[in-house]
Order: C-alpha cells, then structure tokens, then sequence
C-alpha cells in the first residue's frame, strides 16, 4: 500500500514520530535522560498510532524496528534490565512474523576461503598496489614493519566496478578466511541485536587461526551520518570503532584486515574515516581493462571477425564491468531471439550465428551507462579530499 493509498492522516503522523524522534535523540545526546524518555515515548506512541490504522502500509516493517529499538533505548535510560521478549511483545506484529525472528549471527557473516585469483581483478592497478603495500607484504615480513601497517582499507567507487572481487582476490592472496558482513543488515533488520554481533565479528576473527579479512559491504549503512537515529544505533558504531581501534593498537602482531565498501563515501562521518588508513578509489576501468573485460566475458561467445575487444572497448568508455558483462549477455540474447523467432531452434543441429559488431553497436543504442559523469565527478572530488594511497 503506497502512502496515496493510506489517507490524508499518514503524512502527518510521519512527520510527527520523526520529529519527537529527533528531539528524543537530541536529548539522548545532551544527557537529559527524561526529556529523551518522553520524547522516544511520544515516538513509540505515533508509529504504534500508525501502523494500527493503516496495517497494510509498505514501511510498516521499518516502523516496528523503530518502536522496538525506542522501547529498547527506553529501558536503558530507566535503567531497568532488558527485556526482549516483553518488547517485541508490547509492538505490533507483522503478517507472518513472530517474536522469534530475531538477529541471528550466522545470517549476517558468510565466512569462507576464496577462490578469486589476484589475477581475475582486470586493472585497478593503484588500488591492488596499495592493498600489496598494506596487506600482502605486512602478512609475509612482518618484522619488515616496525611501525606496524594500515589495518582498515576503505574502498569506494561506483556499483558493479569490482570492490567485492577486489576484497575477495585480497583474502586469496594472503590464503586468509574471509568474513563477509552486510552492513545494512546489521542496522536495519538486527538493530537489536547489532552490537553483539559486531563484538562477535572480531571476536571470531582474533581467535580464527591465520590471516582473517573482514569484509564490510555497504558500510555507509553503519557509519553515515543520520539525522534520525536511537541510542543502540549510535552504540553500534562505537562498539565498531572501539573494535578497530584494538587491531592497531593491541593486535599489532595479529593478521586480522577489514576492508569496507561503499558507494556513498561523503555519507561517511569524521571518525570512521580517521580508523582506515587507506581509502582507494575503485572507478571505471580504462581502455585496456575494458578489452580485457571484454574478452573475459565473451570468450565462451561466437564472434564475428570484426567484433574485436579493441573495436568494442572503443564503443564502451563510460561502462563499468558489470555494465560490459549485460552487454554481452544482451547481444548473445540478442542471437539466441532470432534462432527461436526463425523456428530453427528446435532442429537437430541447429545454432545461433556469430555475434556482429553492428549487433553490439545495437545493444548499445538502448542501453546507457549506469554511471553518469556527474556521479564520476562526484567520487573524484572526494578522493581529492580524503585519498590515501
């Protein structure tokens, strides 16, 4: 149900539980624990006023995350134990939900030994130097850095342009288990439970024998700067500062790396991007990472004579990798259509002809970049202001 859908009340309700939230928080801050218990209790007292007189509104589900996490903080400020059967007890209940979904720590981390090879990262030359610099040689001579080395590397760029391939090939190289942990997850669906996990997270990566990368993707989710947020957000990011903090400080021995991702590197605040040393940017590949991108994704495709990774890698300046790969896919679709379309695909025998260079020119003709030049521009200026190589 969209909010055209839910009556003339919902807006203003919104703009309600918004407000007394933000003076909640604000209150939080300054230490005035009962203005902020009042305040997150008229918040928790709209949105419950909310999702009872439009139960099928879409943003429902944010909505009881946010009371539960309200009720949570509340109880804190009282200092009364917590308990967390009585408060999602007290909150609505989605449809299907029940007071067991909860966070559970195995489904925020996937942890694994990757298979990438440091040679399957096409280009980005500064960001796998910098990496080299920071990570390889410190795991292989570490009596070569009596100053210690970098443990938090921040890479950032746009979507599709091989940050996660590049993270993974990273942990490949030093024969290290990968942790992978979604950041959003942690703040949106776990907030309750977020803090643990966090602690968890490099509690498990200190006693994992070996080298450990931790890879944290759409780390903005954790570490950008809101104007709403309750007291188990802002907890959260500390537990994840103080946690960076000890690798540098106390583990100068130990071989434990995090290496965060995001799209929206000026939503990070000040104090996140003080903890990694590095921060790398991870942009559109150039003319010879675009041939050899190419030729990766095409090799298993029948190509005409004149369809050459050269040819094309001119026609394709602006396109991630990920942009190239549905390139690809679209002109093999493209031969596989007019088979089916001819009635031959059914014959013995039968076989799509060879991809031409006018089929990717017209695959091209409807298919834009899914970066713009502003957006370029915008992650440029940022390196200007905050890069470290």
């Amino acid at each position: 149900m969209a909010l055209q859908d839910v009556g003339y009340a919902a807006p203003e309700l919104e703009q309600a539980a918004i407000r007394f939230a933000n003076d909640a928080v604000q209150a939080d801050r300054n230490g005035s624990r009962g203005t902020a218990i009042s305040k997150y209790q008229q918040a928790i007292d709209v949105l419950n006023k909310l999702v009872t007189l439009y139960p099928g509104y879409e943003l429902n589900g944010i909505y009881i995350q946010r009371i539960r996490a309200y009720q949570q903080r509340v109880r804190a400020l009282k200092g009364e134990a917590l308990d967390e059967t009585s408060e999602e007890s007290s909150a609505p209940q989605l449809r299907g939900e029940t007071p067991q979904a909860k966070a559970k720590y195995d489904e925020l981390v996937i942890k694994e030994k990757p298979s990438v090879k440091w040679e399957d990262v096409i280009g980005l030359d500064d960001a796998k130097r910098a990496i080299r610099e920071s990570v390889v040689y410190p795991t292989r001579r570490p009596d070569l850095f009596p100053l210690g080395w970098p443990r938090g590397i921040l890479v950032f760029g746009p979507p599709g342009c091989g940050k996660t391939l590049l993270a993974a090939a990273t942990a490949a190289e030093i024969d290290a288990t990968f942790i992978s942990v979604d950041a959003a997850a942690i703040m949106s669906r776990w907030l309750g439970e977020a803090e643990k996990n966090v602690s968890r997270i490099f509690s498990q990566a200190r006693s994992t024998k070996g080298s450990v990368l931790i890879f944290i993707d759409e780390v903005d989710a954790l570490f950008g700067v809101h104007s709403n947020e309750v007291g188990g957000e802002v907890r959260v990011r500390n537990q994840f500062l103080q946690e960076m903090d000890g690798l540098s400080e106390k583990g100068k021995n130990s071989s434990v790396y995090v290496i965060a991702a995001t799209n929206k590197p000026w939503n990070l605040d000040a104090p996140f991007i003080r903890r990694f040393q590095k921060r790398i940017m991870v942009s559109l590949p150039d003319r010879d990472a675009r041939m050899k991108t190419f030729e990766l994704y095409s090799k298993s495709l029948r190509l005409a004579p004149g369809a050459t990774a050269e040819a094309i890698s001119q026609m394709i300046e602006s396109y991630t990798p990920s942009d190239i790969r549905d390139i690809c896919q679209s002109a093999q679709l493209r031969v596989v259509r007019e088979l089916f379309e001819s009635g031959q695909a059914d014959k013995p025998g039968s076989s799509t002809r060879e991809i031409t260079l006018d089929d990717f020119k017209d695959v091209l003709a409807l298919r834009k970049p899914s970066v713009s030049p502003d957006m370029i521009r915008a992650y440029e200026v940022w390196y200007d202001n905050f890069k470290a190589l």
